[in-house]
C-alpha cells in the first residue's frame, strides 16, 4: 500500500487520474509502468486509512507488540506536524481564526528546514509554492506547501562559524546552559535598553545560502550580508549577528511566502508553529511581530508525533474522521500575540530584505553581460 500524501506530493500521482504514464516514459523510467505499476505500487490509501489486517506476525514479533494492531497509511514528516497542530480547538483564546474554517490557518514546521502548510477548499495555484495537492494532508482539502531550504541549520552554521564562538561556547558551558539558551539570556539583557530587533538596524541579510525554494524558486540565489555594525564585545557582536538571522531568514522569508499565498487567494489570520525552533521564545515572538499575526504553540511540542497518533487513532476506529481527531487530540499550549509597536521598523526591514534580492539579480545581470 502507498500513502496518497507521499505519491501526490513527491511522485506526480493524482487522486482522480492516478499515475501519469507519459511522465515516466519522458524521463526514461517507463519500466515502472509495467505489470500495473508493480514496482511502485497501485494500491493508494488516504492518510489514516487502515492498512491490511494490521500488524503482521513478523512485524509484531520484531516490535514486541500484539499481532493485528491497526496500522495507518502515513504522512510525510512535515505534513504529520501540520496535521498535529492545524486543527486544534481554539475556543476561548481570542484568536481571529475562532469560528473560522481551518483554511484561515497556516501550520509552520520549523526545524533544520521549514515548511509552511496552508489548506483551501478549492485549488489555489501559488507561484513558487508547491501544490495544490488534493487530500494530501487534510482529507477533502487542497494543500499548498511553501518552504525554506535551511533555517535551523543555517543559524547553527552562522553561530558556529563566528569568530566569537569559542568564547561563547566556554561561557555557555560555565553557566551550564546550551549556547542558544546563553545567547537568549544575553539578548534579554540587551532588551532592557532596546528591542532585540533593533540590533539589526544596520545589518541586513538575504538568507538563501542554498538557493530559494519559496516563493522565488531560484536555486542560484546566494546569501547576502550588508553590515556596518561594529562592536568591541565579540559575544555581543555574535548576539547581534544571531538576532538578525531569526527575523530576516526565519520570519522575513516567511512573510514573503505568506504574502505570495495571500496574493493568490489564501486568507490567513493565524500561524500554528511546531518543530525544534518553535521552542525558542525569541524565534516565536519575532514571527508574530514581523507578520503581525498571532502565533499558536501546541501543548505537545512534538507535533509530528501527534499527527502520527491522529492517523493511528483513525485507523483503529477511535475517531470517525481526521478532522474529528485533529480537534480532539490537538491542544493549544500558548498563544503569542504580535507587538504592533515595532511594526514600522519591521516593515522597513522587509523593504530592505526585498531590495537585497533585487540587487543580487542586478549584479548578476551586469556580470553576465560580459
Amino acid at each position: 500500500s502507498r500513502s496518497l500524501c507521499t505519491v501526490v506530493c513527491k511522485w506526480t500521482y493524482t487522486s482522480d487520474r492516478g499515475w501519469d504514464d507519459s511522465f515516466w516514459r519522458r524521463i526514461g523510467l517507463e519500466d515502472l509502468v509495467k505489470d500495473k505499476y508493480e514496482k511502485i505500487g497501485n494500491h493508494v490509501l488516504s492518510p489514516g486509512e487502515a492498512v491490511g489486517k494490521g500488524l503482521t506476525p513478523e512485524a509484531a514479533k520484531d516490535l514486541g507488540l500484539p499481532e493485528g494492531i491497526a496500522v495507518a497509511a502515513s504522512l510525510i514528516d512535515a505534513h504529520a506536524g501540520g496535521l498535529g497542530v492545524i486543527g486544534a480547538d481554539v475556543k476561548g483564546h481570542n484568536l481571529p481564526c475562532e469560528n473560522q474554517p481551518i483554511t484561515s490557518r497556516v501550520a509552520m514546521i520549523c526545524g533544520t528546514s521549514s515548511c509552511h502548510m496552508g489548506v483551501s477548499e478549492a485549488p489555489i495555484f501559488v507561484p513558487g509554492v508547491w501544490g495544490p495537492y488534493f487530500s494530501a494532508m487534510v482529507p477533502g482539502l487542497w494543500l499548498n506547501e511553501g518552504g525554506q531550504s535551511a533555517t535551523g541549520k543555517l543559524i547553527d552554521h552562522v553561530v558556529r562559524g563566528h569568530v566569537a564562538f569559542p568564547e561563547l561556547e566556554a561561557k555557555a558551558a560555565a553557566s551550564a546552559h546550551s549556547i542558544y539558551t546563553y545567547l537568549n539570556s544575553h539578548l534579554d539583557l540587551i532588551k532592557k535598553s532596546l528591542p532585540v530587533g533593533f540590533l539589526t538596524v544596520d545589518l541586513h541579510v538575504w538568507p538563501d545560502f542554498h538557493g530559494n525554494r519559496s516563493p522565488l524558486t531560484d536555486l542560484t540565489l546566494k546569501g547576502m550580508v550588508r553590515n556596518s555594525l561594529c562592536s568591541p564585545d565579540p559575544v555581543a557582536a555574535l548576539c547581534a549577528h544571531l538576532a538578525p538571522f531569526l527575523p530576516p531568514f526565519l520570519k522575513l522569508g516567511t512573510r514573503h511566502i505568506l504574502e505570495a499565498m495571500e496574493a493568490a487567494g489564501h486568507d490567513i489570520s493565524t500561524l500554528f508553529l511546531c518543530g525544534g525552533l518553535s521552542k525558542n521564545p525569541l524565534f516565536v515572538q519575532m514571527h508574530a511581530d514581523i507578520t503581525g499575526k498571532p502565533v499558536v504553540l501546541s501543548r505537545e511540542v512534538e507535533s509530528v508525533l501527534v499527527g502520527a497518533a491522529i492517523l493511528g487513532a483513525c485507523a483503529s476506529g477511535d475517531f470517525a474522521s481526521i478532522q474529528e481527531a485533529m480537534a480532539k487530540m490537538g491542544k493549544i499550549g500558548r498563544v503569542v500575540q504580535p507587538n504592533h509597536e515595532h511594526k514600522r521598523f519591521y516593515d522597513k526591514k522587509y523593504e530592505v530584505f526585498l531590495k537585497l534580492v533585487e540587487h543580487q539579480r542586478e549584479y548578476r545581470s551586469i556580470m553576465n553581460s560580459l
